[in-house]
C-alpha cells in the first residue's frame, strides 16, 4: 500500500507529465489558426509524423498509463480525505487554490469524461475509424476536427472543460510546488504566478480553438 506522501508524490509527478504533454499539444493544435488550405495540410503532416514515429508511440503509452494513475490516485486521496473529513490539500493562505482544492474531484471527474468523448471523437476514430485521406494521402484529421467543432454543443462542452482545466492546473501546479519542496518564501510567488499564468494560457488558448473554428467554417 503506498503511503499518503507516496501517492501525493506520485500525483505531483504524473500532473507534471500530463502539464508537459498538454503543452506540447497545444503547441501543435495551434496549426489549426493557420489559413486554412495551409493549416489542412499541415495539421495532416503532423498527425501522420506523430501517429508513425517510434518514440512519439513510447511516449502515448506513458501519457495513457499517467492520464489512468493520476485519475485514480486523485480518486482514492480524495475519497480518504473526505472519509477522514479533510479537504483535498486544503492550503487557506491561498483562496484561489482553495477553492480549487474543495472542488478538485468535482473538476478532475468533469476533465475525465471531456477525455473519454475527447479520445472517442478523435483519437479512436483516427487510429481505428476510416477517415478519408488529403491530397497528400495522410489521414484527415483536420477534417475531422473541423466537422466536431462545428457542433455548437461540442463547442460548449469544450470550453466549460477548459474552465475546469484551468482552475484543476492552477491548484495542481500549486500543490507540486509543496510537494516537491519548493515552498520558499523567497520563490513562491514566482512560482505561483507562473504557475497561474500557464494556466490561463494553456485553457484559454485551447478554448479558443473550437470557438475559431466553429465561427470561421460555418
Amino acid at each position: 500500500m503506498l503511503s499518503t506522501l507516496s501517492r501525493k508524490m506520485l500525483m505531483c509527478l504524473t500532473g507534471i507529465f500530463l502539464s508537459f504533454f498538454l503543452l506540447i499539444h497545444f503547441l501543435g493544435n495551434l496549426q489549426l489558426f493557420l489559413p486554412q488550405e495551409q493549416a489542412h495540410l499541415q495539421f495532416n503532416a503532423y498527425s501522420h509524423f506523430l501517429s508513425g514515429n517510434i518514440v512519439i508511440k513510447m511516449v502515448s503509452y506513458i501519457l495513457y498509463a499517467s492520464i489512468i494513475l493520476h485519475a485514480l490516485d486523485g480518486l482514492i486521496i480524495t475519497l480518504k480525505n473526505k472519509k477522514s473529513g479533510a479537504n483535498y490539500q486544503t492550503d487557506r493562505r491561498e483562496r484561489a487554490s482553495k477553492w480549487a482544492s474543495r472542488n478538485m474531484g468535482i473538476l478532475g471527474t468533469l476533465l475525465l469524461i471531456f477525455l473519454v468523448i475527447h479520445f472517442q471523437n478523435f483519437w479512436y476514430v483516427y487510429k481505428f475509424g476510416n477517415p478519408p485521406l488529403d491530397k497528400n494521402g495522410n489521414k484527415d484529421l483536420y477534417i475531422l476536427v473541423v466537422t466536431v467543432f462545428k457542433e455548437w454543443w461540442y463547442v460548449i462542452i469544450y470550453v466549460l472543460s477548459m474552465i475546469a482545466l484551468c482552475y484543476h492546473l492552477i491548484h495542481g501546479i500549486y500543490s507540486a510546488i509543496r510537494t516537491l519542496g519548493l515552498f520558499h518564501p523567497k520563490y513562491v510567488k514566482w512560482f505561483k504566478n507562473i504557475g497561474i499564468a500557464y494556466s490561463i494560457i494553456i485553457s484559454v488558448g485551447f478554448a479558443l480553438m473550437p470557438i475559431y473554428v466553429f465561427f470561421t467554417y460555418r
